[in-house]
Order: structure tokens, then sequence, then C-alpha cells
């Protein structure tokens, strides 16, 4: 729904900022196509090969998959020997914080372009951050890994099994792009005054904290956990919605209908044997709460969008509820460098402008 002040739309809702050929967001028909596929058929592919999609797309040059798992394996390599000067100034940070603080740290590597440093280096930095917190040692990458189990290995540590690789590379598909989102815009406004990948995906991160934006997932669980029992359902929701509450996982600014991603994560979960997952219950939930929600507005569509999944998936994954919003990033980085990349292309400054109604002189 487009804000106006007056007759000014504020917001930039329906604002077409630029042209892209990475993705599209349909959101009255529910539909997300990332670099020319539906979602839904992306899993598939993995995560290196939506990669190498989104950056040929953005570049106009060609790049394979395992020239992409190749170019990470070395970024990985290289951001693990630099940690000690990536993580210098993170101390007395949280995960969330530090991560930004140490992608602002990133810069350019010899033989490497800046694309893959920064995606290499995020599920390094994400690990070391998690680690630390545990009071543990990073553990280094393995070059030959997939994206996927390399992130696994170096958040939890131990080799994770085959079932939650494929789970972990399905989610960092699914989220790798999203349109013109606020993070993606935030780099790409960056990216515009021809300032370096390094200072847009930093941008695109900041913008990716806020809690309208990539911070819902843990709150999903905080929820789940406080309601508890299937008994409970009822009456939690219920008094939830009586208070005016926002139910975390509902809802979407750009989707009318179901969020696409959610069924595909979902699947994920199912696939997801002996994780400890309790998704009967937590699909009661979601059946109730859209129901509720219908009833409350019946007017407006508030459905499941990917958050409430989301937390679901990585909780099943013993993924720290604090590195939720890092973990987005690892996947999201690949759509900001290709977003970003196109950007620069362009050479077109984003400046928009303003509608002044403040007192005249």
């Amino acid at each position: 729904m487009t804000i106006h002040l007056g007759k000014t739309p504020v917001g930039l809702d329906g604002i077409a900022a630029a042209e892209t050929v990475l993705s599209h967001v349909d959101g009255q028909q529910g539909e997300l196509i990332i670099a020319g596929a539906r979602v839904a058929d992306l899993a598939s592919i993995g995560f290196e090969g939506v990669t190498a999609r989104l950056w040929s797309a953005a570049t106009k040059r060609a790049v394979s998959e395992a020239d992409v798992r190749a170019r990470l394996g070395l970024a990985r390599q290289r951001a693990f020997a630099r940690l000690p000067e990536l993580l210098a100034a993170t101390a007395g940070l949280s995960i969330i914080d530090g991560f930004r603080a140490a992608v602002a740290a990133l810069r350019p590597e010899a033989g490497l372009d800046d694309e893959a440093t920064i995606v290499g280096a995020c599920p390094v930095i994400a690990g070391a951050l998690v680690q630390r917190a545990r009071g543990a040692q990073p553990v280094a990458p393995d070059p030959a890994a997939s994206h996927a189990a390399d992130t696994l290995r170096m958040v939890r540590g131990g080799t994770p099994d085959s079932g939650e690789v494929a789970a972990l590379d399905t989610y960092l598909v699914t989220v790798s792009d999203h349109g013109m989102n606020a993070s993606t815009f935030a780099a790409r406004v960056v990216a515009s005054t021809q300032a370096d990948l390094f200072a847009s995906i930093t941008a695109g991160y900041c913008a990716l904290t806020g809690p309208l934006h990539g911070g819902a997932p843990e709150p999903v669980l905080e929820m789940l956990n406080a309601i508890g029992t299937r008994d409970n359902i009822k009456p939690w929701v219920d008094a939830a919605l009586g208070r005016g509450e926002r139910l975390m996982g509902f809802g979407h600014r750009i989707y009318r209908v179901r969020d696409p991603r959610a069924d595909v994560l979902r699947s994920a979960i199912e696939r997801l044997a002996g994780s400890g997952a309790d998704l009967p219950f937590a699909s009661e939930v979601e059946a109730y709460i859209r129901d509720a929600l219908r009833q409350k507005n019946p007017e407006r569509v508030l459905d499941t969008n990917v958050e409430f999944f989301t937390a679901i998936l990585l909780d099943a994954l013993k993924i720290p509820r604090q590195a939720f919003t890092p973990i987005f990033a690892v996947a999201r980085a690949a759509g900001w460098t290709a977003h970003a990349r196109e950007q620069q292309r362009t050479g077109r400054l984003i400046r928009p402008s303003s509608a002044y109604i403040g007192p005249k002189p």
C-alpha cells in the first residue's frame, strides 16, 4: 500500500528505482523469480549454481557453477587467514553487531574478485563469532566443501550430515535474492555512487538488521515457545490479537498471498529427518493464526511469510538464534553483490526527491 502525505507518495512504494534482470517478486500471484527461474525450482541447483546465475546476469559475463565453487573456497581460506584483522573491531560486540564490524573491515584480495571475497568471507566471520561466543576457537574452512556444508562446519563445529547440508543449501538458495527489498535497495544506493562493493554490502547488512526486514525469525521461536502446547494455541493467539500485537512470521510488505518461499522451506524441514523440529505443532500454530487473522482482518491478507519456517529450519539445524541474521546475510550476499554490480554498470546515481512539508520563510 502506498502512503500519501497530501498528494505525494511516500516510501517509494510502487516506484521502480531500477531495471534488473536478477529477480522479480509478484506479490499478487505469490511468485518469486530469481535469475530466470521460480524459487521452487532452484533448490536442486544449489547455492553455487544460483550465485553463478546471479553474477552472470549482473555482469553480462558467463560464470560457471564450478568457477563459483572454486572462488568461494579460496575466499573462505583467505578470510580465515585474515580473521585476527577482521575481528579486531568486534570485541565486546554481539554476534549481529560484530558481523557488521567485520564485514566493514573486508578489503580487496589479490587474485579474487570482490564479490567472491565478500560472499566467501561471510560464513567465516559468522562461524568465528559464534565460536567465540562459546569460548571456542574458530573452525578452519574446507575449500573443497560446498558453501552450505562449510557454513555449518564453521558455525557448529563437526561435520554435518548430508540432510543438514541439503536443508541449509535450500535456505541459502531461497533467500539469496528478493527483488528491491530494503537491504538490496540500500546496497544499490551506495553502489550507485560508485563506492566499492565492500561499502555497498556493509550498507545492505545494516538494513538487514532492522526488525522490519531480517530480524523476525528469532521472535517466531519466542512466540512458539511462549505458546508451548497445543491446548494453549487458541487462548494465546486470541489474547495476543486482542492486545493488538503483531504475530511474527505473518504478513509481508509485498505479498498479498502466501509467501512462496514458506512452502519451499517447509518442504526442506520435512526432509530433515531426526532434526527434532516439532513441525506438527508449528503447523497447528500456523493454521490457527492464519484463520484468526482472516477473521480479524478479512479485507487484509496476512499469510505466512518466509520468516516463520526460516526460524524452524535454522533452529532444527542447531544454529544459535543470535546468528540468524548473519546466516541470512551469508545467503543474501550473493544477491547484494549482484545488484551492486548491476547498479554500477548502469552508471546512474540513485537520487530520489522529497516533499518538503516544513515552514517556508
